[in-house]
């Protein structure tokens, strides 16, 4: 027996952490770090617990190793396993039939990660005919990419330089938790230094415990502190006014809508201290090169997404703290082939592209939108990827599948995802899903989405497939490396899936490369890397330079932004072609989730009325993912809702309390904790359920008792992207004496 070591990459997050597997047989019997590949760290290995996962999993007795077909009642857990070539057969041909009877757009997809590449699924969907690519990313990414571009012409990143970077915003999000690697590590030795750090969050977390001054914003305030902010830096002389005159555009229109956003008026809104506000706006203008981070916190606003995220690109860009050292960077288009080329979105026929759902509700999120920022950021060669950017609502897929209306989406294809857990209004979700006549789940695990499945494909996972991590195709960076041995049992990449279907339903041009593995070499030969080089090296990168918008165009003359004007579009020339406001504004409270007789009830059983926040993350977990490891469950064994310790002493309760919290969506168990946050808030954690139970109905892995999704709501309330609220909604909380399971 000959030992081969090779190299591979963890699926675990998404850095994709390079290591070396020993093969024996084709079998992986150790796993190490390998610091010689990106992210050339071995320390982050060191600090991290997911990795050792990859060992174990390979053989883990509760993957999903064969084709399942349902054989009983949806939810009965009564499975037959079958061949992949049964199991694709018939699945085309049952596709193939409800294309027939109600047009290919019955068909929709859900998609996560980190554990899947988007791409494979976008090309089938498009080459099938269906625009219903069902996502999440008008509450995690889309947002953000969307007002950067249609702001800067392109998506911006922190350029984050030790020694140059004077200051440092890190908003809505906790990089120790969602990140907790390379990123976590560069923002602890950013706070040792001389610079200060600031954190805009209503936890005090692990990032907030380390800054110079943290912020504690009320939820669901945050468009309007960052109005506040740039009112005290402009009235103070702060601003770039070299750069504002070269580069912006709208400036005194937006000088005199921060006018009324005095420090006074914003602390009333956010319930922050003035001086604080102030002092914050003070050290991001004075700053020579000032740099911001912001996470979900932001992207889960619902009405306020957009304008937030409009507000903070008005940051960046009064104070001069665009596209140059220590501050920001607009990233480069990629030099090998685009995600939206790899989708193959222009396939998608007009009349297919015209029956989106959301054309007649989020003008923006929508093909129709799309194509109008493409031809803004195609002027200076970049284009951004249109699945994820014209994604379509849950809410509107949700109705289709309910009502018909306005067509009947009737089938569902789910790659690594579990939107029975990580989709609001879980009991919506769960009916619509139930009455489907088709659905597909492609996973590792029997998820609770996968208890309801009509079929369970098992997919192939980490060092069992390559990797090429491209941020979405938005920059000019790839990272990953090869499969250390072909998939175990009967497992396949969902390249191979869908690439089957394809076949199977008449896409045979659009699919030439046989394996997953030679399509990436494919993508990276325009850029001139080879994949075997690439798997050797782990990284694709090119340094973006700086101020590019100074660089000579076609003309001769600098090339400026991709944007209406060629100009930072302080006021947007854009959005008001759509119905959105040329400048940033704060919208209104969210409609409440508790109606008046549900806030009394809960009162008068000595429950409170408050506001709560959901989805932050929490290591080791990651939403709905690893609660099968018995380690992590040993450190965090149990669902928990954090309120501050006043807040607890105000309402009587104690950590350790069984508690209940309900909006009129539904409730769900948590146990007590106190931590420190705002006052008056609470704080729930999210994607909870019990991988160890039994498959199947009723408890469909113990979703039901402890899931936040079961009181959210997936109805948009931002109008131009469709976001809904993870934020800043209404919930009741009350002490109850019955034991949870967990306990």
């Amino acid at each position: 027996m000959t030992a081969e070591v090779k190299p591979t990459n963890c699926h675990y997050c998404g850095y994709c952490c390079a290591f070396l597997a020993t093969v024996e047989d084709g079998r992986v019997t150790d796993l190490a770090p390998d610091p010689s590949r990106y992210p050339y760290d071995e320390r982050i290995l060191a600090g991290c617990r997911r990795w050792r996962m990859n060992l174990d999993a390979l053989d883990g007795p509760d993957r999903v190793n064969y084709p399942l077909r349902r054989a009983g009642e949806r939810g009965g857990n009564e499975w037959e396993r079958v061949s992949w070539d049964e199991a694709l057969d018939d699945i085309a041909a049952r596709l193939r039939a409800l294309a027939d009877e109600h047009g290919p757009e019955t068909l929709a997809s859900a998609i996560g990660g980190p554990h899947a590449s988007f791409w494979p699924l976008h090309r089938f969907m498009n080459l099938f005919g269906s625009p219903n690519n069902m996502g999440i990313g008008q509450i995690c990414w889309n947002p953000r990419i969307w007002m950067d571009a249609l702001t800067f012409g392109w998506t911006v990143e922190a350029d984050i330089v030790p020694g140059v970077t004077e200051c440092l915003f890190i908003w809505g999000t906790n990089p120790a938790q969602s990140d907790n690697s390379a990123f976590w590590r560069s923002i602890l030795a950013f706070a040792r230094s001389d610079a200060p750090l600031v954190v805009v969050d209503p936890r005090r977390t692990q990032a907030a415990a380390v800054a110079d001054l943290w912020l504690p914003v009320r939820p669901g305030t945050d468009c309007t502190l960052a109005l506040g902010l740039l009112h005290v830096i402009i009235e103070e002389g702060l601003a770039d006014r070299a750069f504002v005159d070269a580069w912006c555009h709208g400036f005194d229109e937006l000088a005199a809508h921060v006018r009324p956003y005095t420090p006074a008026h914003v602390a009333a809104v956010c319930g922050l201290p003035e001086d604080d506000i102030v002092r914050a706006a003070r050290l991001f203008g004075r700053a020579g090169a000032a740099a911001l981070v912001s996470g979900r916190g932001v992207d889960q606003v619902g009405a306020n997404v957009a304008p937030t995220h409009r507000a903070i690109c008005c940051l960046r860009a009064v104070t001069g703290n665009v596209d140059k050292p220590g501050s920001c960077v607009l990233a480069e288009g990629p030099d090998f082939v685009s995600e939206m080329e790899l989708e193959m979105s222009d396939a998608l026929a007009p009349e297919r592209r015209a029956r989106c759902l959301n054309t007649p509700f989020t003008p923006l999120q929508c093909y129709e939108g799309y194509d109008r920022a493409r031809k803004l950021t195609e002027k200076l060669g970049r284009t951004l990827p249109e699945r994820y950017l014209t994604s379509a609502l849950p809410h509107l897929v949700l109705r289709a599948m309910e009502e018909g209306e306005p067509y009947p989406v009737r089938a569902l294809i789910v790659n690594a995802t579990n939107p029975l857990l990580t989709y609001a209004d879980t009991h919506r979700v769960f009916d619509a899903l139930m009455g489907l006549d088709l659905l597909v789940v492609l996973d590792y695990y029997m998820t609770p989405t996968a208890m309801i499945a009509d079929y369970v494909l098992p997919a192939a996972g980490a060092i069992e497939r390559p990797v090429l991590q491209v941020h979405g195709g938005v920059a000019n960076m790839g990272y990953g490396g090869p499969a250390a041995v072909e998939p175990y049992y009967e497992r396949r990449c969902d390249y191979d899936v869908f690439r089957g279907l394809g076949l199977r339903l008449g896409q045979v041009d659009a699919w030439p490369e046989e394996t997953l593995a030679d399509a990436f070499a494919a993508q990276l030969a325009r850029a001139g890397m080879d994949w075997d080089a690439f798997c050797q090296l782990g990284i694709y990168w090119q340094p973006p330079a700086y101020a590019k918008h100074d660089l000579p165009g076609p003309d001769g003359k600098p090339q400026g932004f991709a944007t209406t004007t060629g100009k930072i579009e302080l006021a947007s020339e854009f959005l008001p072609t759509l119905g959105g406001p040329r400048l940033p504004e704060p919208a209104a409270p969210a409609t409440p989730l508790c109606s008046p007789g549900l806030v009394e009830d809960a009162e008068r059983a000595g429950g409170a009325h408050l506001p709560m926040i959901t989805g932050s993350r929490k290591q080791p977990y990651n939403a709905s993912m690893y609660f099968n490891n018995p380690a992590f469950r040993q450190k965090s064994p149990h669902p928990v809702a954090e309120v501050s310790e006043a807040t607890a002493e105000r309402l009587g309760l104690e950590p350790g309390d069984r508690v209940e919290i309900a909006t009129d969506k539904g409730s769900a168990r948590f146990i007590l904790e106190t931590a420190p946050l705002r006052d008056d808030l609470v704080n729930v954690d999210y994607g909870w359920w019990h991988p160890e139970w039994e498959p199947g109905g009723p408890d469909l892995g113990g979703m039901w008792e402890s899931n936040v999704n079961c009181l959210t709501s997936c109805e948009p309330g931002e109008p131009l992207i469709g976001t809904w609220s993870y934020n800043a909604i209404d919930c009741v909380i009350r002490r109850i004496d019955e034991p949870l399971s967990w306990e």
